[in-house]
């Protein structure tokens, strides 16, 4: 199983300071993405994983600088999430550096035709980012007669071509069994965003098949080592 650190970037910073020796008071605290992401992959990540907040917002990936400094100073994949809503966003995703990219669920749930066009420009390196939790789906306006649970709607979207998903909320047992049925069920890659704030959780998740875990705040604020994580799954 991998474990993927996660840097939030809002207007070209991250969103928590990191401070890699904070436990023994040695090291500089940071902000720089780019310093940030290289300190991820001198301790082994497998990939870094980007969320752009202002482009979330935008509908667009907005932090291209920041992203590109990424891109440079770690020779790892660079997965990014946030403002990739379509095809377009995907082109410009891939042109700042990004070599992989996560789209929301609702910009694809109910439109075949970006669906189709983003996993054109996407390929392969394309998931779908999807709340675990039932009720997320409940507020949405769809155009069907029921609201569809949420292994329906991923069922759909790999028979679609959708090769990968992230899933968001996995903080309790529901969440995990509907990731555990996606995983069961689907020959997709399955990951976990949120949620694992302990070398258990990442643990139970890789005995339940998920192929990685993308760690944020718990690694900036010491819930979870990432050197202990990286070994913990090996």
């Amino acid at each position: 199983m991998y474990v993927i650190p996660s840097i939030d970037v809002s207007a070209g910073r991250s969103r928590l300071v990191w401070w890699p020796g904070a436990s023994s008071g040695v090291g500089t605290p940071t902000d720089r993405p780019a310093v940030i992401a290289a300190g991820f992959a001198a301790q082994g990540a497998p990939a870094v994983h980007v969320v752009d907040l202002d482009g979330a917002a935008a509908g667009r990936p907005v932090n291209l600088e920041a992203i590109g400094a990424i891109a440079r100073a770690v020779a790892k994949p660079l997965q990014l999430a946030g403002g990739v809503d379509g095809p377009e966003q995907v082109e410009i995703a891939y042109a700042a550096g990004a070599t992989r990219v996560v789209m929301p669920l609702w910009a694809v749930a109910e439109d075949a035709d970006v669906l189709a066009g983003s996993l054109r420009v996407g390929g392969d390196w394309l998931a779908v980012g999807m709340d675990a939790r039932a009720e997320s789906l409940r507020g949405y306006p769809w155009r069907r007669r029921q609201v569809p649970t949420v292994m329906e709607l991923a069922t759909e979207l790999h028979e679609a071509g959708v090769q990968r998903f992230v899933f968001s909320h996995v903080t309790d047992d529901l969440g995990r069994g509907t990731v555990a049925q996606v995983v069961q069920e689907l020959d997709a890659e399955v990951f976990v965003a949120g949620g694992v704030n302990s070398l258990d959780g990442l643990l139970a998740l890789r005995e339940a098949g998920v192929a990685g875990v993308v760690l944020g705040e718990p690694i900036f604020t010491g819930a979870v080592d990432l050197s202990e994580a990286l070994a913990a799954v090996r």
